[in-house]
């Protein structure tokens, strides 16, 4: 199912075409696809190239490692995921490498990184849909991640379903219009709150 964006300037169609369903196939993704994926995430920018992203990989070809990692998800996105091909653990490193301060841009590199990623698998015919309701307690516990790490989100990967495949109370959420605020809200010229000239609408002065 294609639910591409109706936006208001021309934008890439890898872009555009982005979404995050929960309907998946259950169709395995291949060996290269994935490591495609890793790679995009490998070389998204970071602040002094720190890289503070560090990735838990369970792929459904490894039915004990899948399971593991699908445990750590709520039940309300266990119901979906479970469908997907890979589900990943994407975590951020709290500190510098280079001097142990506190890094306050992990998560934004960390972003950057799934974002790559994200616009990899749209290119190969993938989608991803990140999730934060997971219990980060029990990922930590399941997977020995250090204090210096943060848990951030789980990433479910994996070839188009359709809405059939899905618990009936989430079949019309996958079919909805996406939207977004309009760019007056969000770009501002100035000061504060003061849209951008050329994102006021006509009769707005």
């Amino acid at each position: 199912m294609d639910k591409p964006a109706h936006t208001d300037q021309q934008l890439h169609p890898l872009i555009r075409d982005r979404w995050s369903p929960r309907a998946f196939s259950c169709q395995p993704i291949e060996d290269t696809a994935l490591y495609s994926l890793l790679e995009a995430a490998r070389w998204a920018p970071s602040c002094f190239n720190e890289q503070p992203w560090r990735f838990v990989v369970a792929s459904r070809q490894d039915e004990a490692a899948f399971g593991k990692l699908l445990s750590c998800l709520n039940e309300s996105n266990r119901r979906w995921a479970q469908r997907a091909g890979v589900l990943v653990l994407a975590t951020a490193s709290k500190s510098f490498a280079r001097n142990g301060k506190p890094n306050r841009h992990a998560l934004h590199d960390l972003g950057l990184a799934v974002a790559q990623l994200s616009i990899q698998a749209t290119a190969l015919g993938l989608r991803v849909h990140q999730m934060a309701g997971f219990s980060i307690e029990r990922v930590r516990e399941l997977y020995g991640i250090p204090d210096a790490f943060d848990p951030v989100t789980v990433i479910a990967i994996g070839y188009p379903g359709v809405p059939d495949d899905l618990p009936e109370d989430l079949r019309d959420r996958e079919t909805q219009q996406r939207e977004r605020k309009p760019l007056a809200e969000i770009a501002f010229v100035g000061v504060w709150d003061q849209p951008m000239p050329a994102l006021v609408t006509k009769g707005e002065k």
